[in-house]
Order: structure tokens, then sequence, then C-alpha cells
């Protein structure tokens, strides 16, 4: 199995201790290669914002730097923990700009065959906003986020707080771990039932002013009004009931916004 560890600290700090102390126990129970992807070292330029990506591809971007790399790095690991220590409320700079770099992978998921372990630490608060926010990020590209370990790390931690993040890492390591070795799809919920329809309704309503984003849906199959989610997973009926209420309102709002500007 492979990991991939994408670094958002700019020192190895609290929070590579802390992926290395996964990748302890993880070696433990079975082979299993780790990369780690520091960020610090990895030329991304930050987002322009042109929206050309969107339009028509990212093979589009002006930019010019390692995002290719960076993206094919993903595709070659079996799973990716996505790391970051909490900065001002947040993930960190070199992070963001790590993730508004593949904005486009949002409207275009394709990390669908992927797990995904997210790791956090702070000094004092806000672990779990910056997880709920990473766990966002990689759902909606695709990944399975089947562990997640926030820390709280200040200084002069005590024995205990050393302890009880010991604990959460062991216990999401073992859970990565299972997940990557049994290697089975779980069956959406309902929130990304609800993306799911919702990015159907807007792909396919707005084909003329973002011919990368119908395109590549068209070409995955997505569009076609049997598609029930992006992958083969079962949906539960009742979520798919509700997806398709909110795809019937997306598309209703979105007729009337266009109506309105001719």
């Amino acid at each position: 199995m492979k990991v991939l560890v994408i670094m958002g600290s700019p020192r190895k700090g609290n929070t590579y201790r802390a992926a290395q102390r996964i990748e302890d126990v993880m070696r433990s129970l079975g082979d299993v290669e780790f990369d780690y992807l520091m960020l610090r070292d990895v030329g991304l330029e930050p987002c322009r914002g042109c929206a050309l990506c969107f339009e028509w591809g990212e093979e589009r971007c002006p930019v010019r730097d390692d995002a290719p790399a960076v993206e094919e790095k993903m595709h070659d690991a079996d799973g990716v923990i996505f790391a970051s220590p909490v900065y001002g409320l947040n993930v960190t700079g070199l992070m963001k700009t790590f993730i508004d770099r593949f904005s486009y992978i949002f409207h275009r998921p394709r990390f669908f065959d992927k797990k995904a372990l997210l790791l956090v630490t702070t000094g004092i608060v806000a672990e779990k906003d910056v997880l709920d926010y990473l766990d966002s990020v990689a759902g909606i590209w695709g990944f399975d986020v089947v562990s997640r370990a926030g820390l709280v790390t200040p200084p002069g931690i005590t024995p205990r707080q050393a302890q009880e993040n010991d604990q959460k890492l062991a216990r999401a390591a073992r859970e990565f771990f299972r997940a990557l070795a049994e290697g089975r799809e779980r069956r959406p919920g309902l929130r990304s039932v609800i993306i799911f329809h919702s990015q159907r309704a807007s792909f396919d309503e707005l084909a003329d002013s973002a011919p990368a984003d119908h395109a590549y849906w068209k070409e995955q199959g997505w569009l076609d009004p049997s598609a029930r989610y992006y992958t083969s997973a079962p949906v539960n009926p009742l979520y798919d009931v509700v997806g398709r209420i909110v795809e019937w309102f997306v598309r209703r709002r979105i007729r009337r916004d266009l109506a309105a500007m001719r």
C-alpha cells in the first residue's frame, strides 16, 4: 500500500511527528510505503482566479508550476494523508495555496478510488473546524475520508494530553490501514448525494459557459438521468429522491436566471 502525506506545515514540528507516528503504527500492521510531500519544497504558485480551468480545462491554466506532478502523486497513491497545523483558525497558507491551485477538481472530481486520512494539530483551538474544512475538500474531490485525528499540542503538553494524542493517532492509523486493506467502497451519505445532483444540474444547464465541466461530466456518464452517484456505490433510495428534488430546484433556478439575462 502506498500512502502519500501532503504536509502543510512549513517545518517538521508537531504535525510532522504526528504523521510519523501514524506511519509507525501502520508499518506495525503490514506492508506500507510512505512518501512525504512537503509543500514548502514544492513549486505551487497561488491561483490567479482567472477561471480558465473551470471554463476550458486545467490544461489552459496560465500558471506553469509543479501542479501536474503533484496531482500525479495523488493518483499514484492508494491513500492520502492531508496534514496541517492550525494557523489563524484555518489551514496553513501552504495548504490553502495547494487547495486553491487544484480548485478545478471541485468541479471535476476524480479520486473516488482513494482513501484519505485527515490530520490537524493546534496549540489551543479550531482543530475540529479545520478537520471539517479538509473533510469537505477531500470529500468533494472524490476521496473516501475514512479517518481523522485532531490533536491539541500546547507548549508544555502534559503526559495525559500526550497519551490521549497518541491514542487518537493509533486509532486513526488502524482505521486508515484497515480501510486501505479492505478497499471497500462505502455508500455515500445524504450530503454527498445532494452535492452530486446539484453539480449535475449546474454543469448540464451551463454547458455553454462551462464547456470543460460539461464535457467531463458527459464523458464520465454522470449526465445520464439514470446515474445516481459518481460511482456505482449503492445509494440509499431516500437519499436519491432527496437529491433529485434538489437537482430539480437547482435546474429551475439556473434556467430562470439565464432567461433573465437574455
